[in-house]
């Protein structure tokens, strides 16, 4: 394990690994990079959990809050996890934002609505628009601001 600390925001954090544990699971960071453009710290996490079939990614983002002493956990995103061959091992990726504002900035939408922060679209769905299109195709003047008013 590297013994040389790095100072982030007045949190030392080891430059090249860095882990904890909690309960049945050990938790590893690695390729840890601050990236200031983007308001966050990424890194690969390992997870050791012999004894659990796999981790939930909420139990791994409060254990994440604690190490790198993050306000708020929510903050916090992990996704890829990737269980190894015959168990008990799993990695995957992580980012920690600064706070939510960079987070809704710079997240992609789906992972937004994982973490329920953005939601759906409002409105017809496709098929409900395509079908009012073909119905106004089928009459004629006044009658198709009728039909593309009237809803099933």
């Amino acid at each position: 394990f590297g013994s040389s600390l790095i100072a982030v925001d007045s949190l030392f954090v080891p430059d090249s690994l860095s882990f904890a544990t909690m309960g049945d699971f050990t938790i590893r960071t690695r390729k840890f990079k601050q990236n200031p453009l983007l308001g966050r710290k990424q890194f690969v996490c390992d997870v050791v959990h012999p004894s659990l079939a796999n981790v939930s990614k909420k139990d791994l983002a409060t254990k994440l809050a604690s190490m790198y002493k993050v306000h708020d956990p929510q903050c916090i995103q992990l996704f890829g996890f990737k269980t190894q061959f015959g168990g008990g091992r799993s990695t995957g990726f992580g980012l920690i934002y600064d706070n939510l504002e960079k987070m809704k900035k710079f997240e992609p939408h789906y992972r937004l609505k994982r973490a329920g922060m953005a939601s759906d679209k409002a409105g017809p769905g496709r098929r409900a628009k395509k079908d009012i299109k073909n119905r106004r195709k089928k009459v004629r003047g006044k009658e198709k601001a009728k039909v593309a008013g009237s809803k099933k």
